[in-house]
């Protein structure tokens, strides 16, 4: 049974996986791909958890995919829309400001963060 810890870590990195998918999405890639790039920067995400977001993000318009079956096997591809590409910045910012304010409370302040009131934290 999972602990407390393991759920509340699980939610926090749902959120995270959102944010680093549509990220990296500015570039064409297909899902496996998208696992190894998250897994490379720490964020192990499983391909059942991944796929389900990409298509609730479809849904919400902040996503385009296609399908590829050049190859020896299909595989779909995933692009920002053009509504992604206008929602990437203000969650950029949105990010910026979240980590600021949860690293000045934890005493260890995210650098290149925005903190509370504007100023950015410095290396």
């Amino acid at each position: 049974m999972p602990s407390l810890f393991d759920k509340i870590g699980a939610e926090l990195k749902r959120g995270l996986v959102q944010i680093a998918a549509l990220c990296l999405l500015q570039e064409r890639l297909y899902g496996y791909q998208l696992v190894k790039i998250l897994a490379s920067h720490g964020l192990e995400t499983e391909e059942g958890t991944l796929y389900p977001l990409l298509r609730r993000l479809e849904a919400q318009g902040l996503l385009l995919s296609e399908w590829d079956t050049q190859g020896a096997r299909p595989r779909k591809y995933y692009l920002l829309s053009p509504q992604g590409m206008e929602a990437l910045p203000r969650l950029r910012e949105a990010w910026e400001e979240i980590a600021g304010a949860v690293g000045t409370i934890l005493g260890t302040p995210v650098v290149g963060t925005t903190l509370p009131g504007g100023a950015k934290e410095e290396a």
